[in-house]
């Protein structure tokens, strides 16, 4: 099944990625539920401090993929200023 980033940076200040936090790990746990997460996890700037998120998950298209990130409290609430979501293939580690 083809692969999918959402790649979103967060706006300015942690207070909008704090309040939503909850229902965003949520909302993570019932894709990785369904098998459908490959990875997610936050991205830290140099003072490590949370700016944005870096998740990929399974999806059948693109606009399936899109649908589902548009589910995210993320997404929902408003905490990222723009994320991408693009299409990719697995390479490393071999065997997958």
């Amino acid at each position: 099944m083809p692969l999918y980033a959402l790649v979103g940076h967060d706006r300015p200040g942690q207070e909008a990625r704090l309040q939503h936090r909850p229902a965003h790990l949520e909302h993570m746990a019932r894709l990785d539920a369904a098998g459908r997460l490959v990875y997610g996890g936050p991205i830290m700037n140099e003072h490590q401090q949370m700016v944005g998120s870096l998740i990929i998950l399974e999806a059948e298209s693109m606009e399936a993929a899109r649908a589902k990130y548009a589910e995210d409290p993320y997404v929902l609430h408003g905490v990222f200023a723009s994320y991408d979501v693009i299409e990719t293939k697995q390479v490393f580690p071999r065997g997958n």
